[in-house]
């Protein structure tokens, strides 16, 4: 995974995986080998722009 959105103590972790295409592979970074959800990257674009 290779990107990391976290509170200022460092809980609460998302990661997100670049570079697939297509896809935004999404895990909780404190449970690197727990389960990942896949979003189709246009899915994951619209939730980020409702975000902001």
């Amino acid at each position: 995974m290779s990107s990391s959105y976290s509170n200022g103590d460092g809980g609460h972790c998302v990661e997100i995986a670049e570079g697939s295409p297509g896809i935004v592979p999404v895990r909780d970074s404190k449970n690197p080998t727990g389960p990942v959800i896949v979003v189709a990257d246009t899915t994951w674009s619209a939730f980020i722009a409702n975000l902001r």
